[in-house]
């Protein structure tokens, strides 16, 4: 248990003087750039996932 409670302390003292941090802006910027991303994959893997499933269906259709 000591051993684990070391980690924990030591994870926390690097977090706090090893890493660098975004400034708040930054961090706003590059979360804004990831929502648009993310929503515009989405939609993309929407956009060919409807796609295929029309070809399979109209597949399907045509061999009844």
């Amino acid at each position: 248990m000591a051993g684990f409670v070391n980690y924990i302390k030591e994870s926390f003292g690097e977090l706090k003087n090893n890493v660098s941090w975004p400034t708040w802006a930054e961090a706003q910027s590059l979360t804004i750039l990831v929502a648009v991303f993310s929503i515009i994959f989405s939609l993309a893997i929407w956009g060919v996932d409807t796609v295929f499933s029309n070809v399979i269906s109209f597949y399907f259709d045509l061999i009844k």
